[in-house]
């Protein structure tokens, strides 16, 4: 499951069916080891765009911080981010 929040970023709605497109790949690591939960929560501070992910699932907890110029850049980041963390959390899962 996906929980978006915006924050005081007004996106359009079809910016944000781009960021559903991007997180597919996310998704589905995600659902293979079961019970994923991500949050995302987008704000901006200043000149700046925070991205801040929590993500739950079987193999554990974590969260990811990121900030950027622009809220497309930032977002890019913490998805590729997010699927490399996803991807060793299920390598781990299978080694042990």
């Amino acid at each position: 499951m996906i929980q978006l929040d915006a924050g005081n970023v007004l996106l359009k709605p079809s910016q944000r069916k781009q960021l559903l497109s991007w997180l597919r790949r996310s998704l589905r690591l995600g659902q293979r080891l079961g019970d994923f939960v991500l949050k995302i929560s987008l704000h901006r501070i200043g000149k700046a765009y925070e991205v801040i992910a929590t993500v739950h699932d079987r193999a554990g907890d974590f969260a990811l911080r990121l900030r950027q110029s622009h809220w497309r850049h930032a977002m890019r980041d913490m998805i590729g981010m997010l699927a490399t963390r996803l991807h060793d959390q299920g390598l781990q899962r299978v080694i042990a």
